[in-house]
């Protein structure tokens, strides 16, 4: 499909700026402001928390407008605040203060795109298209985190952090160029009429509709908690390595970077497996699998062998994730209705940003009282319990399908 190629570039174009900025923000932080650990822990909780604030009335905006303008505006929106950094460090003026206001203003204006370009990828594709387009975005993702942390890294010893910020901001702007190229004709949005008078009731919607749905709801506490315990221990991750490890800035880069083959390798298998063994047997398993790794991180020491036990503990995890993230995404895309997409996906991206702000501030000061180590070793120890959140149970109604899907294969 031409449009879904327009979409997949435009995707491409802004993962690839995203992993070319990869820890822009604690490295200025650390490196330009003389930040510490409670401040780097700050900076990622105050901007998602704040952020997530910000975007709750924003998924029924989104549900009620043409999705394509609003992809378009987020993606402005998100270049010109990044823009505001490297030009305020170019007058020697940039402070602590505008970091946490950019990373603000860019949390929701990313819940916003995701909303949006959630709703709208499913009137792209067809129902049975939906995995393999949604397998293609996580390889894409995957690809730009092997490419994007090196060259970044590189891009950080030559120009600096800053330099890598405005990279970004340039790849919102090639991404808002790729989807204004799209064309064609949008299906008009759902109960468009309600616009103009939308009341504070609707500001709860998608979190009532996804908590009412018997796979939607474990998946979604799941996925939220997950994501909040990796979070918060990836600024004291980044503090450890950077500060009292004394990695390069390149060595952390690579730590992630190439790893992430394994999400490359997951995203390709994911649909494979799925038509193999059926959609739900595949998300149970790769959900069980990528919480054994992140208490792994712990026991990072310094030197090669501590760069090593990174990447093979990041290896592992992202493998894992590969497979069940797209598995994931489609399956929420499916039990969900066309008129609730934009409203269940912004509620469900406020709940993970909002709990990774408040998981990450937690962590902030269980790193300061306990060191950086220890919290973790804590985080990842909680992990472990995740997978008791996941939808055990066959659900009664949907396209989670207990049975493998083999007449699509």
């Amino acid at each position: 499909m031409p449009a879904f190629g327009w979409f997949w570039g435009a995707y491409g174009a802004s993962a690839l700026g995203t992993w070319l900025a990869f820890g822009a923000f604690p490295l200025i932080a650390i490196r330009v402001l003389g930040a510490g650990p409670a401040q780097v822990a700050a900076l990622s909780a105050v901007g998602s928390a704040v952020g997530a604030a910000v975007a709750v009335p924003l998924g029924p905006w989104v549900e009620f407008r043409p999705k394509r303008p609003v992809l378009i505006g987020m993606d402005l929106v998100r270049c010109a605040a990044l823009l505001t950094i490297p030009a305020a460090y170019a007058l020697g003026v940039l402070g602590f203060v505008q970091l946490l206001l950019v990373s603000v203003v860019v949390a929701a204006a990313d819940i916003a795109f995701r909303a949006a370009s959630g709703a709208y990828l499913k009137t792209l594709s067809a129902a049975e298209d939906l995995l393999v387009a949604q397998a293609r975005l996580e390889s894409t993702a995957w690809t730009a985190t092997v490419v994007g942390p090196p060259l970044g890294g590189a891009v950080v010893a030559l120009l600096g952090p800053v330099a890598t910020v405005a990279a970004d901001a340039v790849s919102y702007l090639l991404s808002a160029l790729g989807i204004r190229a799209m064309g064609g004709h949008e299906p008009p949005p759902p109960e468009r009429r309600k616009a103009a008078r939308m009341r504070a009731g609707d500001l709860l919607d998608g979190w009532r509709y996804v908590l009412a749905d018997a796979a939607l709801r474990p998946l979604f506490l799941n996925t939220a908690l997950f994501n909040a315990l990796v979070m918060a221990a990836s600024p004291l991750l980044a503090v450890l390595m950077l500060g009292r490890l004394g990695f390069a800035p390149w060595q952390y880069g690579l730590a992630f970077a190439a790893p992430a083959i394994g999400g490359l390798l997951g995203s390709r298998l994911a649909r494979p497996l799925a038509a193999r063994f059926g959609q739900h047997r595949v998300l149970l398993v790769a959900g069980v699998l990528r919480a054994l790794w992140p208490v792994g991180l712990a026991f990072v020491r310094p030197g090669t062998g501590g760069l090593l036990l990174v990447m093979g503990v990041e290896l592992g995890l992202i493998l894992c994730c590969g497979v069940f993230n797209p598995v994931q995404a489609t399956c929420r895309l499916e039990r969900t209705a066309a008129d609730r997409v934009a409203r269940a996906l912004s509620a469900w991206a406020v709940t993970t940003k909002a709990a990774s702000a408040l998981l990450t501030a937690a962590w902030g000061v269980l790193g300061g009282l306990l060191g950086p180590r220890t919290a973790i070793g804590l985080a990842g120890v909680l992990v472990l319990a995740t997978p008791l959140l996941l939808p055990w149970r066959t659900p009664a109604a949907g396209h989670l399908d207990p049975e493998p899907a083999r007449s699509r294969a």
